[in-house]
């Protein structure tokens, strides 16, 4: 099908026409409007100084420090000229099923590059990314808002080096909800969040993420349905979702860079995972204008 509106940052917010449903096949289809920019929305990086120091410095004494993790590639990408680095590109978006979808495109170039450059700041600091020693899933960590392990979930305020996590950037809450607003204009039913809690993973080439379930947010989140939110940054992966564990039963999407995907309602306690995340660069540009390491940045963000 043809591909009728390319993606641009605006600086103002367009009202979104009321989509009619029945008419769309289940294919990829454009969206009625442009996303939101960082720059739409009017939010500027507020996290610097003062409360970066505050959430990077909490007063414990901790026999172990965090040693920071660094996004950011020691050898230098060569720049590519603005018109190779910044193409034109269709948002477009797939129902992939009840209360589940997923936004191609949707985050700009330019935002994809904030949003590295917003998680280096914070993984600078004794906050910042780590890997269990369990984990062979070649994955580091760091948490916004509320703190999360894989063995106790959110049971633990502070990590295990006695740091607590920092509040969730305005700019991740506002793009999490412009996504959610624009899922809702083409989904049966997906009930509206805030995200109190996101989880940022960065993937090394090769990494990947075992099958499981998001249950271990609140029992009224969970009886709720809400959604959970996941942007992807970096190179492509394949993620893997279905109602059972049973493989033959599982389905699967490639997810690039700028992607947004949601579940919620009825698909909120799907098994998913990430399959494989490949050498692919699915952007122009981003590596080279961002500098950030090979590999696939995502945030997970939730409402707990």
């Amino acid at each position: 099908m043809s591909l009728c509106r390319p993606m641009v940052s605006t600086s103002f917010w367009v009202k979104p026409m009321q989509a009619d449903r029945s008419s769309h096949p289940p294919s990829f289809l454009t969206l009625n409007r442009p996303p939101p920019s960082f720059q739409s929305i009017g939010i500027k990086d507020a996290f610097h100084g003062s409360l970066s120091r505050e959430c990077h410095c909490f007063p414990i004494n901790w026999p172990t420090e965090t040693v920071p993790y660094t996004l950011i590639n020691k050898r230098p990408y060569i720049k590519e000229p603005p018109s190779e680095r910044t193409p034109s590109k269709l948002s477009t978006y797939e129902i992939l099923g009840p209360g589940m979808i997923i936004l191609k495109n949707y985050v700009s170039f330019t935002d994809q590059v904030d949003i590295v450059n917003i998680c280096e700041k914070w993984a600078a600091g004794p906050g910042g990314f780590y890997m269990y020693k369990s984990d062979e899933d070649r994955r580091r960590q760091m948490c916004f808002g509320r703190n999360w392990e894989p063995e106790t979930g959110y049971r633990n305020c502070y990590r295990s080096n006695g740091f607590k996590p920092p509040p969730v950037p305005h700019e991740f809450i506002s793009l999490a909800e412009a996504a959610i607003k624009d899922a809702q204009l083409y989904l049966d039913y997906l009930p509206s969040m805030y995200p109190d809690t996101c989880l940022v993973s960065f993937y090394e080439t090769n990494g990947r993420l075992g099958l499981h379930q998001d249950c271990d947010e609140s029992s009224d989140s969970l009886r709720r349905g809400l959604p959970v939110v996941s942007i992807s940054i970096g190179t492509s992966a394949i993620f893997v979702y279905g109602r059972t564990k049973r493989k033959r039963k599982l389905k699967s999407v490639c997810l690039d860079s700028g992607d947004i995907l949601i579940f919620g309602g009825k698909s909120r306690h799907i098994y998913h995972g990430v399959e494989q995340v490949s050498c692919f660069i699915s952007t122009h540009g981003l590596y080279a204008e961002s500098q950030m390491k090979l590999g696939r940045l995502s945030l997970t963000l939730r409402q707990f």
